[in-house]
């Protein structure tokens, strides 16, 4: 699982890479950034990493190599301001870098001396090229944004559409079912499942709430995979199982739109694993955006006082 954070145009992704293989250097990242402390420096025995702060302006990108030449200031404990290149740790967001663009990062050095070092968690601060566009252009929910009438197909094979749930308090979330880290799409389904249960002992707020599921992998993710994905968190016994809580898809076209709309960035890799954001919107009975949640750090606890909110306007 790998993070990289690229702010572009007022655009703040967290990618997150489904990998168990790079699961050690997120969790370094994490570690450094959750600590309280601010160090130069970061170490960790079990990565053999050092993780160093630089601040730079892009001179020149090299897309074939996957290289930026930076001219960065002194980096306290490594080495003094200079001008050179870098490999990133992920090249494929070297198009997203122009010439001019002020960027702080991560300098990944590994303990190896023949090993290259990398940049990683890249954040552009000012832009070079002010009138640049990103090819797609991602919107992050906010309170009162009319949310468009999405379709999909749900577990069933039915199809169903956002505003058919006008009038009720819908959470929507996005997640993939062969994701292989516990601590992603799996928890947050999880998460849904705690508010599921809380909600069917209140019917009071069941008839006026609604939680829906939508995967970004309509390859693999058929009506059949969703329901018995479903069924592993609602149970198949259980009645009327998915009444109250949808599994879906939309169509490759679709679900494209609600990517750029919901925020959710994500990636095909090689390996069969999706590259992507992770992404949670609650919205109100007027069909607008009441609270958007990114990433996996919110509680059930507290997205479930949010829906009971949300619900009592309903009326």
């Amino acid at each position: 699982m790998a993070g990289i954070a690229v702010r572009l145009a007022g655009v703040n992704w967290t990618v997150i890479r489904c990998s168990v293989a790079s699961l050690v250097l997120a969790l370094v990242a994490l570690a450094g950034c959750r600590s309280g402390q601010t160090p130069d420096i970061q170490a960790s025995a079990d990565s053999g990493l050092k993780v160093y702060k630089l601040r730079g302006t892009v001179v020149s990108i090299d897309p074939a190599k996957g290289e930026v030449t930076l001219d960065h200031g002194a980096i306290p404990g490594y080495m003094d301001a200079m001008t050179m290149p870098y490999k990133l740790r992920n090249p494929g967001i070297v198009s997203e870098l122009h010439s001019g663009d002020v960027l702080t990062a991560n300098l990944l050095v590994p303990n190896d001396p023949n090993a290259g070092a990398l940049l990683d968690e890249i954040d552009v601060i000012a832009q070079g090229k002010p009138d640049y566009r990103p090819k797609v252009v991602y919107h992050v929910p906010a309170p009162g944004d009319q949310v468009p009438d999405f379709r999909l197909r749900d577990q069933d094979g039915h199809a169903i559409h956002i505003a058919q749930f006008r009038g009720k308090a819908l959470l929507i979330t996005f997640i993939y079912t062969r994701c292989p880290l516990p601590d992603f799409c799996p928890r947050v389904t999880h998460n849904f499942a705690v508010v599921e249960h809380q909600l069917q002992g209140e019917p009071g707020l069941l008839n006026k709430t609604q939680l829906l599921c939508v995967s970004f992998d309509p390859q693999n993710d058929t009506p059949e995979r969703l329901k018995a994905y479903g069924e592993t968190y609602i149970g198949s016994d259980a009645k009327n199982a998915f009444a109250h809580w949808d599994f879906a898809v939309p169509p490759a076209p679709v679900l494209k739109e609600m990517a750029k709309y919901f925020d959710v960035g994500f990636t095909d890799e090689p390996d069969g694993t999706i590259t992507h954001t992770l992404s949670t919107t609650l919205i109100g009975p007027d069909g607008k955006v009441a609270r958007f949640y990114p990433g996996n750090d919110w509680t059930a606890e507290q997205v479930l006082a949010d829906v009971k909110q949300a619900a009592a306007s309903a009326g």
